[in-house]
């Protein structure tokens, strides 16, 4: 166990945008430090999006990060040599976080042929309730209803 809590790295908002959301997801989108690859894939992504809904990208797309960023997820609990799923509620960090995986996962597993086409029908997907990202925050959802008896074992 670590003597401290490891501290928060304060993150630059993005050029474009102006936003620090935007700046982690393009930082959880980069692969091998291509940060410029990145953000590129993200800002075109968002500008497909204007395009096929004929609304603003980055309202479209938090739109589509507050359906996926869930509120309580479920933890292993072990209790007396039994393991128990135990319902928690999720810290805002947290929450941000596994939206933003959820979202970027979902969209490269996708079908479409580039990465900004893949996230930009994520994206529009997420933002109407739908897409794969969407159901893995309501399976997470059902889960924790599930195992809402174990509630007591909280930590």
């Amino acid at each position: 166990m670590r003597k401290t809590r490891a501290k928060r790295r304060i993150v630059e908002p993005d050029p474009k945008f102006q936003d620090v959301m935007v700046t982690r997801f393009i930082n959880n989108m980069m692969f091998e430090g291509r940060k410029s690859t990145a953000a590129t894939i993200f800002y075109t992504a968002m500008e497909v999006v204007e395009k096929k809904t004929s609304e603003n990208g980055l309202e479209v797309w938090r739109r589509a990060m507050g359906n996926v960023m869930p509120a309580v997820e479920v933890k292993s609990r072990r209790v007396g040599g039994a393991t128990y799923q135990v319902p928690i509620e999720v810290n805002p960090v947290r929450k941000q976080a596994l939206g933003m995986r959820w979202l970027i996962n979902y969209a490269r597993k996708r079908n479409e042929k580039t990465m900004v086409d893949r996230l930009a029908a994520e994206v529009i997907a997420a933002a109407k309730g739908e897409g794969a990202a969407v159901k893995k925050k309501e399976d997470t959802y059902k889960m924790a209803e599930a195992n809402k008896a174990f509630s007591h074992f909280r930590f």
